[in-house]
């Protein structure tokens, strides 16, 4: 009997399990704390359009927190998918979805749109969301561009160095707009520390839809990316059209990171760090890799984002700031225990 290289369906029901036993934990704490058995009922009771007993905070549950905590899971799961994907593909410990300028390009986006009030009638968020995307796909457009005029065969270290050099870029050009944002230079500011206040259940529908379809675009590259572990040239020799491939999961990844920056703001570390982690347990077959990550990511986004509004309660920090200030601190134990075992 062959093998299975990927999650059995036992693993994928714990991990499902404890991916919503940790939503529920993190519905029901805050300033505010609700019953666990009240905060099930709520949930239950108002999918099912049932009555809810009185004295139950409905409001807060149902119409603030769940939304809130759904687009959480969602972000963290979409970036830890894609910094696994970008590692594998241009096999780089420090890759992730900001390593290309994908993430600094959504900002631009997202950033102009905040500054300068641009706005989608009837749709709430909509002109961030929108601006954001499209600078992402535009960011990837000039990015392969120059790699391709400067290295045809689309290397890893030219991608690299084009998306390091992009992002220094793009950096100035953040800077620049919040200059000029006048009256809208708070809101510009907390949004670009990340912020998942007033997120809604439209929010989480797009974060589940696009999910959906750019997660299933990388999972089914499993197999390639396991490939390019050995090596570009290898890969190629096996039969992977390594062109293609780099394209695809680029245009998955650039789509994702769109979305999650447009909604979430700008979350670090997350698509960095946990890869890593997850990979301790996993090992590096992507096949598992990859899926193990988005748990861990949804997992780990949801505890952070009950940190930041539990710590300083009844105000908000930041949840840039608490992924940014774990995040640094668990790479660096990671580069540290790798380096220390090697030697």
């Amino acid at each position: 009997m062959k093998k299975r290289e990927g999650f059995s369906p036992t693993v994928y029901i714990l991990s499902s399990l404890v991916t919503l036993a940790v939503l529920l934990l993190c519905v029901s704490a805050g300033s505010v704390r609700v019953p666990l058995r009240d905060t099930v009922s709520i949930i239950w009771n108002s999918v099912l359009g049932l009555p809810i007993p009185e004295g139950m905070s409905k409001s807060i549950v149902f119409f603030v927190r769940l939304p809130r905590v759904i687009c959480a899971g969602l972000i963290g799961a979409s970036l830890s998918l894609c910094g696994a994907a970008m590692q594998g593909l241009l096999r780089n410990p420090l890759a992730d979805g900001s390593t290309l300028g994908i993430s600094s390009g959504a900002s631009i986006g997202a950033v102009l749109a905040l500054a300068f009030g641009f706005s989608i009638p009837g749709l709430s968020g909509g002109g961030v969301m929108l601006t954001a995307i499209i600078f992402a796909f535009a960011s990837l457009m000039v990015i392969l561009t120059l790699a391709y005029s400067l290295d045809f065969s689309l290397s890893t270290n030219t991608i690299i160095l084009i998306g390091i050099v992009f992002s220094m870029f793009a950096g100035s050009i953040v800077s620049l707009v919040i200059t000029f944002s006048d009256e809208h230079v708070k809101t510009v500011v907390f949004w670009l520390m990340g912020s998942l206040s007033g997120s809604s259940f439209l929010n989480a529908l797009i974060l589940l839809v696009t999910l959906a379809v750019c997660g299933t675009v990388i999972l089914r590259f499993s197999r390639e990316l396991n490939a390019f572990a050995i090596g570009e040239d290898n890969a190629r020799n096996i039969g992977v059209n390594v062109r293609l491939v780099k394209q695809i999961v680029l245009v998955a990844v650039s789509a994702l990171i769109g979305v999650t920056v447009s909604i979430g703001g700008t979350i670090n570390f997350v698509g960095l760090v946990i890869p890593h982690m997850t990979r301790m347990v996993t090992g590096p077959n992507h096949k598992k890799l990859l899926p193990a990550s988005m748990f861990s990511g949804a997992v780990f986004l949801m505890l952070a984002d009950l940190f930041s509004r539990v710590i300083l309660s009844p105000k908000e920090l930041p949840i840039g700031v608490v992924t940014s200030f774990v995040g640094s601190i668990t790479f660096v134990y990671i580069f540290y225990s790798s380096r220390r075992g090697r030697g």
